[in-house]
């Protein structure tokens, strides 16, 4: 699935292609600069408090399914940094189609508002990651990540925190070990 970005998500998408190293074929401002995982991981936090205070989001009538995004450090460490990415990749397209499922059934305006900017975050790191592209080929569609169905809107926002938080984290600290003088 891929989306042609909003006005925010091309900022987003232009703020890290700047950063792009020669002989590197991924951009690096997320990678070596730290402060805008942290800036990613605050603004995931914002949004989740902010649908949290929203009066009155339904439940959802139809389950939207969310990848599980947890993981077992050990495990994560001993992967290559293509598989990490090709994880992290399939987690993001699952959770953006959640995002636009939950769009089409919720319309009170609080959740509503908040859905509509997580749609745009979710789908600037999707866009930034089908970037990276690795030597054995580009990303396909198809993957199937481990899986739950939730109807509550919150646990959209929960799960993209989780995903900021921890898979890009730090995969985006082991490229930085790499890639980052």
């Amino acid at each position: 699935m891929l989306v042609s970005p909003s006005f925010p998500g091309l900022l987003l998408l232009t703020s890290f292609l700047l950063h792009v190293k020669e002989g590197h074929a991924r951009p690096m401002g997320p990678v070596c600069d730290n402060r805008l995982i942290q800036k990613y991981i605050g603004e995931a936090k914002d949004m989740e408090k902010r649908v949290s205070e929203c009066q009155a989001i339904p439940t959802l009538s139809c389950p939207v399914v969310l990848p599980l995004v947890d993981f077992n450090m050990r495990q994560w460490k001993s992967k290559s940094d293509e598989i990490k990415w090709r994880e992290i990749l399939c987690n993001l397209v699952l959770l953006v189609d959640a995002v636009t499922e939950a769009q089409g059934q919720v319309s009170q305006e609080c959740g509503a508002g908040q859905l509509s900017q997580l749609y745009r975050h979710a789908n600037s790191f999707l866009l930034l990651l089908q970037t990276f592209g690795w030597e054995e080929g580009p990303w396909e569609p198809g993957c199937s990540p481990r899986s739950t169905e939730q109807t509550q809107v919150t646990e959209i926002f929960l799960t993209y925190r989780q995903l900021v938080q921890g898979k890009l984290r730090f995969f985006f600290h082991n490229l930085a070990k790499d890639s980052c003088n």
